[in-house]
């Protein structure tokens, strides 16, 4: 007979429990810095790599040929974090996002390996470093107060310290909250323990966001994404809800087949990364250079991860021809394609990135208004990446939150039909795999296989 399972609520009117509360907010501070640390630094890397240097080397902006050396450069960091130091630099992307505990001394190699991929350019962003370091200063902080603490705590803990730093790159304490309650898998007893510190962390950590950029004078806005600039609209009609269902297929389909190219082209890389992981920056660079040189927009619409990118998408819609739109979903994909395969970072913004594409896309359909369908293609994006469904309602409801109510029951059937696509696509997939795996050792004969018991 199992033993019986402790009662949450008695748990949490406890004494250890207010403990926990206080060791989560330390944590909660303490990760909120490391995580806002890490974003700001990314975002100086950024400026000094592509706005300031240039100028220092004599340029008035930065010539054409300019990434290619950077992603170049960017490529033999990575490599040297993912075969020199502990942690191989973190999980790869092209098979998610991982919200596992990160060991204390693999967050240097993530640090390392995030800073080289988002600071100089390459398609990926910054949630899955700020996961892995503030679970990381989460273990750390169990293991300094007591080094026998059983592993619950320890998992406990860290995920208080994913919630706090994933708090300042959203702008969003709930975002944060919703995406690793729901990545995690947590339920029941599990997830209320879980809920109270977690909260309290994600607070903490949106509020240190708030102070240091009033402290620093250094404003947040550079990389933490808050509500998007869309014309209010107020409610749908039968014609938005007949372009939503095809567009969260349509999004589901091109981001199914960017990660199956990724996965495709992982095996390849990791063979000999300081010749590969160059190799795959430059053909990055090389593909925002085209991508220039094809239209009349910056490279910088194909490098970095979208998330300071995609305000200004929006806010310059009408700039946008819709040959310009195709161009930046198929050269950013190819891109994001060979980022998630090399590189080392988060899924999240360039999906929502090209969602947010594919939405303006669609609103050149009839009867399609442009709010809408960038809150779906965002919506939808989310969905097939994580595989989330309630997180990518969450994300692209507060991300419109400005523009009215009118879109959430939109964003909730594009959502639910791009995550069924995928789950879909995925199974077909496995399906295919397994037959095409050839049987392991010695074929049994017919008579072999009917004398076989059951």
């Amino acid at each position: 007979m199992s033993a019986p399972q402790p009662d949450p609520t008695q748990m949490m009117a406890s004494r250890r429990f207010l403990v926990l509360l206080v060791l989560a907010a330390v944590v909660g501070v303490v990760a909120a810095l490391a995580a806002w640390c890490f974003l700001e630094l990314t975002h100086q890397i950024q400026v000094g790599v592509f706005d300031k240097l240039p100028e220092q080397l004599g340029y008035d902006t930065a010539p054409v040929w300019w990434p290619l050396p950077v992603a170049a450069i960017a490529g033999l960091i990575i490599a040297f974090a993912i075969t020199r130091l502990p942690g191989r630099g973190g999980h790869v992307p092209a098979h998610g996002l991982s919200t596992g505990a990160t060991m204390p001394a693999d967050v240097p190699g993530v640090v390392l390996a995030g800073l080289a991929t988002i600071g100089l350019g390459l398609v990926l962003g910054p949630e899955a470093p700020l996961i892995a370091i503030g679970g990381g200063l989460g273990l750390l902080a169990v293991r300094l107060v007591r080094k026998d603490a059983p592993a619950q705590l320890g998992t406990l803990v860290a995920a208080c310290g994913t919630f706090s730093a994933l708090s300042l790159v959203f702008d969003s304490p709930l975002i944060a909250a919703v995406i690793l309650i729901e990545a995690t898998g947590l339920g029941g007893a599990q997830q209320r323990l879980l809920l109270v510190p977690g909260l309290l962390a994600a607070g903490i950590g949106s509020l240190v966001s708030i102070g240091m950029g009033a402290f620093t004078g250094l404003s947040n806005s550079d990389y933490a994404l808050g509500a998007l600039p869309l014309p209010t609209f107020d409610r749908p009609d039968a014609v938005d809800f007949l372009w939503t269902l095809p567009l969260g297929v349509a999004v589901a389909l091109g981001a199914f087949a960017i990660f199956r190219l990724a996965t495709a082209t992982e095996p390849v890389v990791t063979l000999r990364p300081f010749v590969a992981l160059p190799a795959a920056g430059l053909l990055v660079a090389g593909l925002a250079i085209a991508f220039s040189e094809l239209t009349d927009k910056g490279a910088d619409e194909v490098l970095f991860s979208g998330q300071e990118d995609l305000p200004g998408l929006i806010a310059g819609a009408g700039a946008w021809s819709l040959g310009a739109l195709a161009a930046v979903v198929a050269f950013k994909g190819l891109a994001w394609a060979i980022s998630l395969a090399s590189f080392r970072g988060g899924p999240t913004f360039p999906a929502m990135f090209l969602g947010a594409a594919g939405g303006l896309m669609a609103s050149h359909l009839p009867g399609y208004a442009i709010t809408p369908a960038v809150a779906v293609g965002i919506g939808a994006a989310v969905a097939a990446v994580l595989r989330l469904p309630l997180s990518a309602v969450v994300l692209a409801l507060l991300l419109t939150a400005k523009s009215g109510a009118g879109s959430a029951p939109l964003v909730i059937v594009g959502v639910v039909a791009a995550y069924l696509t995928t789950l879909a696509l995925s199974a077909k997939t496995t399906a295919a795999s397994a037959d095409d795996t050839p049987p392991k050792g010695p074929v049994a004969t017919p008579d072999q296989k009917r004398s076989t018991p059951a």
